[in-house]
C-alpha cells in the first residue's frame, strides 16, 4: 500500500477542496487526491479523467502532481490546460469523461488554492469529499498502473458552443468586460473576437496575483472599476467574472448592480413564455420576489439549498429548466447542459440585452422593489455554528412561527423574511434579512438579534 497522507481536514469543505498554499494544501497532497479520486474512478471501471487549472500562481505545480497521481491509477488523462471552470465542466460532458477535477480556488485570495471534482458526470461534493479525505489518508488506492496522458486545446470548440445561442445580431452593444485577471483571460479574448458590437476588456490578462481587485463579483468594491468604465464609454452592459468564471456579476447601462436573484427573474420571463410550468431553482438567500416573478411568468418556483453541488443535483432531480445563487452561480438547462457557467450565462444576457426595446436599466429600475440587508457573514466556531441554528429552529417552531428550513431557518412574517444558515465552507453564520419597508426591515433585524442572543451570539451592526 502506497504512503498514507493526512491532509489538513480545514481544507475539505463541502462543495470542494480548499486551502492556503504551502500552509495548509500542499503539492504532495495534490498527488495523493490524484491517486485517491482515480482509484474511485477505476473501481467504477472509469477509464478517463480531464483536467484543468486557473490562473492561480501555485496552479501549474499542483496541476502537475494531479496528472501524475491520476496516471498511476492507469487512467487515460486528458489535460485541456488553463482555463475557466466552466470549460472543464463542458470538456467532461462533451468527452463523456469518467471524472474532472478542476485546479482553482475561485474567488479566493491569491494565496489560496484547491480543486473542485466531477465524477461520473455529476457534482462530487459533501460527504464524498470527507470520505476522499478518509481514503487519502488511509492510502486506499488502486495499485499503481501504466495510464496515459494527452493534451486537447479545446478553447476553440468551447468559446464556439457560447455562440451558438447568441442570436440577437441587430443591435450591436457596447460591453464592458472586467475579466478581474481570471482564468476566463485567454478564452474570453477569443469570445469577444466573435461577438458583434463593441467590447472593452478590463484586467484581461490571467494573473494569480490579481492585482486590480480581488475576484469576486458580489462584493460592491469589486465592481467599483467596471462601473466607472460603464459610466465613461455609455455603455449598454457591465460584465464581471471570479476568479474561474463560473460567477457572474452584471451592471446596467447606469451602474446599478444586478444581483444574482434579479438577473434570475430577467432569464426566468426570458425563458417561460416557451416553457410555461418549468421549474425554476434559487437558493434560500434569494429574495422573494424572485420566487413570486417566476410565478407571475408561469414557472414552478423551487426554493432550495445554498451551495453550487446542491443546485446542480437538484435541478438535474427535477429536469429545472434554470437555477441560480445570490453568490453569481447561475445553471443555464435551457439550451445548456445545467452546469454554472459565467461566459455562457453572459452571452444569454447580451443576447437578451440586444433584444430589448430600450437600455437594461428600465427593466432594473421596473423590478418590483423590497428593501434587505446585505449578506452579513460573522465568526462562529465549527463546532457550534450547526447548534446554532437548530437551537434557533427549534424556539421559532415551538413558537409556531412560520419556519422554512431546507438549509438553515427562513422565517416568513408579516414584515417580511429572515434567514439564518451556517456557512459549508467558513467558521461562521450568515444572515439576511428583507422587508418592502424601513421599519419592517427593522423589526425583522430585531428578531433576528434576538433569537441569536438567545443561543449565546452577538450579531455585528447591520
Amino acid at each position: 500500500m502506497e504512503h498514507k497522507r493526512v491532509i489538513d481536514p480545514s481544507i475539505l469543505r463541502e462543495y470542494d477542496i480548499r486551502g492556503i498554499y504551502g500552509k495548509t494544501f500542499f503539492i504532495e497532497d495534490a498527488y495523493a487526491i490524484g491517486r485517491s479520486f482515480g482509484s474511485l474512478i477505476a473501481r467504477q471501471n472509469g477509464k478517463k479523467v480531464v483536467v484543468s487549472y486557473d490562473g492561480r500562481v501555485s496552479s501549474p505545480d499542483l496541476e502537475t502532481a494531479l496528472v501524475d497521481g491520476l496516471k498511476k491509477c492507469g487512467l487515460e488523462v486528458v489535460r485541456i490546460g488553463r482555463g475557466p471552470t466552466p470549460m472543464l465542466y463542458y470538456a467532461a460532458t462533451t468527452m463523456e469523461a469518467d471524472g474532472a477535477v478542476m485546479v482553482t480556488a475561485s474567488h479566493n485570495p491569491k494565496e489560496y488554492n484547491g480543486m473542485k471534482f466531477m465524477l461520473g458526470g455529476k457534482s462530487f461534493y459533501g460527504k464524498q469529499i470527507q470520505a476522499l479525505g478518509a481514503q487519502v489518508a488511509q492510502g486506499d488506492v488502486v495499485p499503481e498502473g501504466i495510464g496515459s496522458v494527452r493534451k486537447v486545446d479545446i478553447a476553440e470548440e468551447y468559446v464556439t458552443r457560447l455562440l451558438k445561442d447568441f442570436n440577437a445580431t441587430d443591435r450591436k452593444l457596447k460591453v464592458v468586460w472586467d475579466n478581474s485577471n481570471s482564468a476566463a483571460g485567454e478564452v474570453l479574448t477569443r469570445l469577444v473576437q466573435q461577438l458583434p458590437g463593441e467590447h472593452i476588456v478590463l484586467n484581461g490578462s490571467i494573473d494569480g496575483n490579481f492585482p486590480a481587485h480581488s475576484p469576486d463579483p458580489t462584493v460592491p468594491k469589486n465592481l467599483v472599476q467596471l462601473q466607472k468604465e460603464v459610466a465613461e464609454r455609455k455603455a449598454d452592459i457591465g460584465i464581471a467574472f471570479d476568479g474561474d468564471a463560473d460567477r457572474i456579476g452584471v451592471i446596467d447601462d447606469k451602474g446599478n448592480i444586478l444581483w444574482g436573484d434579479q438577473l434570475m427573474i430577467v432569464y426566468s420571463r426570458d425563458i417561460l413564455p416557451d416553457h410555461q410550468g418549468a421549474t425554476i431553482i434559487a437558493d434560500v438567500k434569494a429574495s422573494q420576489i424572485l420566487f413570486e416573478e417566476i410565478k407571475k411568468a408561469g414557472g414552478y418556483p423551487l426554493m432550495w439549498c445554498t451551495g453550487h453541488s446542491l443546485i446542480k443535483a437538484k435541478m438535474a432531480e427535477t429536469k429545472a429548466l434554470l437555477g441560480g445563487e445570490m453568490s453569481g452561480h447561475i445553471f443555464f438547462a435551457d439550451k445548456w447542459y445545467g452546469f454554472d457557467d459565467a461566459l455562457y450565462v453572459a452571452v444569454r444576457t447580451l443576447d437578451i440585452v440586444a433584444r430589448l426595446k430600450g437600455p437594461l436599466s428600465e427593466i432594473t429600475e421596473s423590478l418590483p422593489k423590497a428593501i434587505s440587508t446585505p449578506e452579513i457573514r460573522f465568526d462562529c466556531p465549527d463546532d457550534r455554528k450547526f447548534s446554532v441554528v437548530k437551537e434557533v429552529a427549534d424556539r421559532l417552531k415551538a413558537a409556531n412561527a412560520d419556519v422554512d428550513t431546507i438549509d438553515g431557518v427562513r422565517v416568513n412574517t408579516a414584515d417580511g423574511w429572515w434567514l439564518l444558515r451556517a456557512s459549508n465552507t467558513q467558521a461562521s453564520l450568515v444572515a439576511r434579512a428583507e422587508s418592502t419597508t424601513e421599519a419592517g426591515l427593522e423589526t425583522l433585524k430585531e428578531a433576528l438579534k434576538s433569537q441569536l442572543s438567545a443561543s449565546g451570539v452577538e450579531l455585528p451592526e447591520i
